[in-house]
């Protein structure tokens, strides 16, 4: 698919992008460009083709899942205005 420089002005009018009239050529031919490898990308097939999250065949390194802090609940509620079943009860604000 091929854009002219008219497709151009008007996309960037859309997109609320400011092209200098210089660069509107480039960008025509580097959109163009882009349209054309998505287009021959989409004529591939990719019927035996398995998605993949990432290129990589990486993990994600994780640390371990362990409390490392003590539960300060009780303290903190103690001090609190009102709680209510371990829970801190606070002024409605939306009606």
């Amino acid at each position: 698919m091929s854009l002219t420089v008219d497709d151009v002005k008007k996309i960037a009018h859309l997109a609320r992008l400011g092209i200098e009239e210089q660069d509107i050529e480039s960008y025509t031919l580097d959109l163009s460009g882009m349209l054309d490898l998505m287009t021959q990308m989409s004529n591939l097939d990719t019927q035996d083709v398995a998605p993949m999250a990432h290129p990589l065949d990486q993990v994600q390194r994780l640390r371990a899942d362990e409390v490392t802090e003590q539960d300060n609940r009780e303290k903190f509620q103690a001090i609190a205005p009102q709680t209510e079943a371990g829970l801190y009860l606070v002024p409605k604000v939306i009606e």
